[in-house]
């Protein structure tokens, strides 16, 4: 009704005198569903927008609209409203029809066309391969999966990515930490390099290194790592040259990459218990192998972007608008973090997707202007790219804040986030704010089994719906859909009329929250259509005598049982049919 309501709107602003056509035919008309159903069901704001152009008030603008409208069928009246509203309100059979709607769709209802939309690379997560993901990155994840959900519920063709970081100084100070690491356990005593990684979590990666590697950690001589009289970067940088000069760069690369593999299987398995699943694994440590690095900067050295500098390579990204330029080769001849960027963000365009979405940590703001000067340079649009930021996330065990350090070891990892208070609470917590706000994450709320808990309070309202058909059923009472279907103008109660509003906005409420790329909005609207629920169950019996209203209560309830059931879903949260 939406889109019928807009269409005649449009075409009434186009009938009216108005001596630039083309004004009217770019106007963009919005009508929206109201929030309070005393001003109408839909609402549009266009004559407001209109009487700043045509120098009337936007009341008198309003009601020529008005006017000039052809009533459709559905609508029982249109009104103009201070200080220039345009209200419309539909029959009482025309908001039921969405009841019968969704019963007949069930999963389907307020889903577009599959692929109607363009095609979406989601990248999300991407940690390196240095640990176990932590409670931030679970923020992440929860967030990114339930925006491909979202987005494919949209029309749009969605495929996920996650980036691995398995190439560059970082892994190489994994290494360093794990093998000094298996070297103590195998009584070989070294001590560790300042800036290598700690943790618990080492050990068993370690132990793994020992099975297949223990020859070669036996030979290696005993070395003091620890220099105090250099830096903490010098330190590590000439632990690594040691290491490398002692088992030489083909099995240091071959450490790494089975170090890589143990930690990546690790990410993986643990993204899995959360929902998570990735469509790719993008290697970057392959897409070094396979030259596509070197060819980007071929292409750059061809298009004339690229100068020496003080030994180093950089590219003209202040031609693109960037703050400054960039540097993708060391003088060392080593690529940068930033190369690796502009050959893999090309790669991603070379493989087809209309639009590359991004979810990074708010510390990465600054990327968002070299990412889309690289794509520029490679001359892509840089309005392909679509950077979202992620706020931060802390956690509190009562009133104490736990901070968070992948070096120190110190860290909350995800897995023991949600074996806590359950992968449910865990997704739907993580999701419940704006990714733009900061996230306090209340252990305790999340763990409760009570209306205080949201997650809990709208899987509640789900399993009592399920309850109330089951009683059906064992009172030897039958769903009959014909009956309850021609007496859905019997809904008439207070609860009644704003539980089918409330299902009526689901189908733009969608489409809105994939546009926006947010979460929260849908999450916030499970819990509202929970709460109406609750109040519309303690108020009203719904296994009456009175055949034709119970029907008409059951198919209603049925309608909001897909709804919470569907909204549930696509956040990654379960729908339990007894609690």
């Amino acid at each position: 009704m939406n889109k019928k309501i807009t269409k005649i709107i449009t075409a009434s602003i186009l009938s009216l005198d108005i001596q630039d056509k083309n004004l009217a035919e770019d106007l963009n008309v919005e009508v929206t569903q109201t929030k309070n159903l005393s001003h109408g069901d839909f609402s549009c704001s266009v004559a407001m927008r209109l009487s700043k152009v045509l120098k009337l008030p936007p009341l008198d603008i309003a009601k020529k609209i008005i006017n000039a409208i052809e009533i459709i069928d559905g609508i029982e009246r249109i009104e103009a409203v201070p200080p220039g509203f345009i209200n419309i309100f539909l029959t009482k059979s025309e908001k039921t029809q969405v009841l019968k709607k969704i019963l007949k769709e069930n999963n389907d209802f307020a889903t577009e066309i599959p692929g109607s939309k363009n095609s979406v690379l989601l990248e999300f997560v991407s940690s390196n391969p240095t640990g176990p993901l932590h409670v931030g990155h679970g923020r992440h994840a929860a967030f990114g999966d339930s925006l491909a959900k979202l987005l494919r519920k949209a029309g749009y063709k969605v495929e996920t990515e996650y980036y691995i970081n398995d190439a560059g100084r970082q892994i190489d100070i994994l290494l360093i930490s794990i093998l000094i690491r298996a070297l103590n356990k195998l009584e070989i005593k070294s001590a560790l390099p300042r800036a290598c990684y700690q943790g618990e979590y080492l050990n068993p990666i370690a132990d793994q290194i020992i099975k297949q590697y223990k020859n070669l950690l036996a030979s290696l001589p005993v070395n003091n790592f620890l220099k105090q009289d250099v830096s903490e970067d010098v330190e590590i940088d000439l632990a690594i040259l040691s290491i490398k000069n002692e088992i030489g760069d083909e099995m240091f690369e071959s450490l790494s990459g089975e170090i890589c593999n143990i930690t990546i299987n690790m990410i993986k398995e643990d993204l899995n218990t959360f929902g998570v699943n990735f469509d790719h694994w993008y290697s970057e440590r392959s897409m070094i192998n396979n030259g596509l690095i070197n060819n980007s900067i071929n292409d750059l050295k061809k298009l004339n972007l690229l100068y020496k500098q003080e030994g180093a390579l950089w590219l003209k990204t202040t031609n693109f608008n960037d703050d400054k330029d960039r540097v993708v080769l060391r003088d060392d001849g080593r690529s940068t973090y930033f190369a690796s960027d502009i050959a893999y963000h090309a790669d991603k365009k070379k493989r087809g997707y209309d639009q590359l979405i991004n979810i990074l940590g708010s510390d990465h703001h600054g990327y968002i202007g070299r990412l889309k000067a690289g794509l520029s340079s490679l001359n892509f649009s840089p309005e392909d790219l679509e950077v979202v930021l992620v706020q931060f996330v802390s956690l509190y065990r009562g009133k104490k804040k736990i901070q968070m350090s992948t070096r120190s070891g110190e860290f909350i990892p995800m897995s023991e986030l949600y074996n806590e208070v359950g992968v449910d609470a865990a997704r739907f917590f993580y999701v419940s704010k704006s990714q733009s706000q900061h996230l306090e994450f209340d252990l305790e709320l999340a763990k409760q089994t009570n209306n205080e808990n949201p997650v809990y309070y709208i899987q509640y309202a789900h399993a009592r719906i399920c309850r109330v058909l089951t009683q059906m059923t064992s009172q030897t009472m039958s769903f009959e859909k014909a009956i309850a279907e021609k007496n859905l103008d019997k809904l008439t109660t207070k609860h009644e009329v704003e539980l089918i509003a409330k299902l009526s906005g689901y189908p733009a409420l969608i489409k809105q929250s994939a546009h926006n790329k947010t979460i929260h909005t849908l999450a916030n609207y499970l819990h509202e259509l929970a709460q109406l629920f609750h109040s519309y169950y303690g108020a009203e019996t719904f296994l009456i005598a009175d055949k034709e209203l119970r029907n008409a209560r059951v198919l209603l309830i049925q309608a909001v049982k897909i709804i919470l059931k569907n909204g549930l879903s696509l956040i990654g949260v379960s729908a339990p049919s007894k609690m």
